[in-house]
């Protein structure tokens, strides 16, 4: 059996006003999805805010889970951290794609209209669009591991927090989780 090596995917619910306004949407409490590579969440990758000002600036981000949008003394930030182990060559496979992602991040756009996409069932959206339950599930899928039956442009974070294929590792405040 190959060595395996553990990813983590991230949901957190920072309590911004645009996270505010997709939980009155989905009734769900997390409605970020991330994925990361060390249990300290020192390295972590999602498609969301470019700038940190601006909700409507999106792409693909290279996360400072300590920073400003995770971490404001004003709200707390609620999360929800599973543990999925895959084969490391899946697991280098997905770091390398991630590097290719960031590498050439100009080419890569947030997929607004993916999110419309959900809410209809239709799959919306470029190669190179994504929103972040959508790239998260992209990932794992183009590795051959599936966390969730259903095409990555329709994954939601309630999805992933309902894969059989990902184990619970930390449910909470992410600021205490970080402590």
């Amino acid at each position: 059996m190959e060595e395996q090596k553990t990813i983590y995917i991230i949901l957190t619910d920072t309590g911004s006003l645009l996270s505010r306004m997709i939980r009155l949407y989905t009734r769900e409490q997390l409605n970020h999805t991330s994925i990361a590579f060390d249990d300290q969440l020192n390295e972590v990758y999602s498609f969301g805010r470019k700038d940190q000002r601006n909700p409507f600036i999106g792409g693909f981000v290279r996360e400072n889970i300590r920073g400003h949008l995770f971490m404001n003394q004003d709200r707390q930030t609620s999360c929800a951290i599973y543990c999925c182990k895959v084969a490391i060559t899946s697991y280098n496979n997905i770091r390398s794609q991630i590097k290719h992602i960031e590498a050439n991040r100009d080419e890569y756009s947030y997929n607004f209209l993916g999110l419309f996409g959900v809410l209809l069932n239709i799959e919306v959206g470029s190669e190179k669009a994504f929103f972040c339950s959508q790239f998260v599930s992209y990932l794992f899928h183009s590795v051959g591991v599936s966390i969730v039956n259903k095409p990555a442009k329709l994954v939601t974070p309630k999805d992933i927090a309902h894969s059989t294929r990902l184990n619970p590792h930390y449910q909470g405040n992410l600021m205490q989780y970080l402590a």
